[in-house]
Formats: C-alpha cells, structure tokens, sequence
C-alpha cells in the first residue's frame, strides 16, 4: 500500500525514517476544556462524535536513521505518547493531526533532538517492553505491554490482544485514531510548527483488557491522569509499518481555529 502523505514540497526529504511496531493504542473520552489550552495556533479539535479523544500510544520504534544515516545505540527504542487530535484547514483541504501532551523515549539524545528540531514535549525515562504475540506470522493473541519509571515510580501501559489483526473499517473509532498523517507543534513563541508522517494504512488487532498502571498525576498533570483512570472508550494494536517523519515548516500566522 502506499503512504498517505508523500514526503516533499514543503516538508522537503523526510527528517526521520525508520519502523514503528507493536502499537498499544488506549484512548478515552476527554473534556475540551482540558485540550484546548494546548491546541496550536491554526488548528482546531477533531473528535469522531463530538466528544475529543486522547490516546496512550505505547510502540517500538526500529531502525531508525536520522536525515538517512543511523546513529549509533539509538536504532531501537520504546516510545509512549499521550496525544490528542486537531484539524487544519489547509488550502488542499482538511489536515487530519496529532498533537503530543508528553513523548517518553529511553535516550536522552532522541529527546534533546525532538526539542529542538520540532518543540515537541519529549523526556528521557527508563524504559522497558514486552511483545508476547501467539500464533506465528500471524498472531491471534498475547500481550504488548510498555513500561517506564517516572518520579521514582513505575508506570506501564498493557494490552491483551484477542484476534487476528484485519483491515481498518471506514469511519470507525480505529479509522480516526490511526488515520492522521499530520503532527502540530505549538512553539515558545505562540507560533505552529506541522510536519507529514507518511505510513501504509494499518491493520489492527481487537483487545480484550487494557492496563494503565501507576501514579500518572506527576507526569501528565491530575486533571489527566483523572481521565487516563476512567474507562477508555476503544483499545486496539495496530501491526504498524514503515514511517517517515518530514522537516517541520512554520505554518503562516493566522488564527487560533485556522480560519480568517
């Protein structure tokens, strides 16, 4: 299949290539009123039914090479994010994007990079993982679970997969989830940052139990971790793919919604 987004024009060669796999993704029903401060200028809330989403996003990242090159001890690492979905009304049409409340990584040089190339809330934690699919080449079951200490804490993320994974239906809850090929960036000085991600349409398996695990409030603020308690509206594990991750460009001043 091919990538929705196709790296070039403005966002130039990609920035950031390499595999995300293994993607837990849990997210919950969150109130506007805690999005909105953190959406960037020039993008609006997108959420499926009128109520927004937020997603623990927990995944491998491998092989990765910065501007094509690896860098040595930073290939493969875990990755988990807790983001949300904004729209832009861009010229072409409407940009479907995420944006990040907090990105863990294991290395403190991928997190000072992600700083200072695109703004984005990144933090060096220890990290760990566990993939244990069942069922061969194509698994049917078993558990992908990500983990990290925070505070003198541990934390974890776990989902237990429950079938084989299959394509993502139209207009679904995963359809919005996994289907965003934009990333916004609000910047120090009140400006907006968006850059292409470029992947194949993922395929996803269904899960049956979820587990968000530890004291979250020191580290996504209480208020979050009050809505990363309650129960979440969907959960699945995407099969994941190749990514690229395009040069980010300042998007022109304009209002906070995008319009005139």
């Amino acid at each position: 299949m091919k990538s929705r987004v196709v790296m070039g024009g403005a966002c130039g060669a990609p920035f950031l290539t390499g595999r995300w796999e293994h993607l837990a993704m849990i997210s919950y029903a969150c109130p506007a009123e805690l999005l909105e401060p953190l959406v960037p200028n020039g993008t609006e809330l997108d959420a499926p039914d009128g109520t927004p989403r937020m997603s623990l996003v927990g995944f491998m990242f491998r092989g990765t090479r910065l501007l094509g090159v690896p860098v040595p001890l930073h290939t493969d690492f875990e990755e988990v994010n807790l983001r949300f979905y904004v729209r832009r009304h861009a010229d072409d049409g409407d940009r479907r994007g995420v944006v990040f409340i907090r990105e863990l990584v294991p290395r403190r040089a991928i997190a000072a990079i992600a700083l200072r190339v695109y703004q984005e809330r990144y933090l060096a934690v220890p990290m760990d993982h566990r993939v244990d699919l069942v069922g061969g080449a194509i698994p049917i079951g078993g558990t992908v679970e990500y983990g990290w200490r925070f505070a003198g804490s541990r934390q974890r993320m776990r989902c237990i997969v429950s079938g084989e994974a299959a394509d993502v239906e139209p207009a679904s809850e995963a359809e919005f989830i996994t289907e965003h090929y934009w990333g916004y960036a609000a910047q120090r000085d009140g400006s907006t940052v968006e850059y292409a991600v470029a992947h194949p349409r993922w395929r996803v398996h269904p899960v049956s139990e979820t587990l968000v695990e530890g004291d979250l409030a020191p580290l996504y603020g209480a208020d979050f971790a009050r809505v990363l308690a309650s129960p979440p509206v969907s959960a699945f594990v995407a099969t994941g793919s190749a990514i690229a991750v395009g040069r980010a460009h300042r998007l022109p001043a304009r209002s906070r919604s995008g319009g005139d």
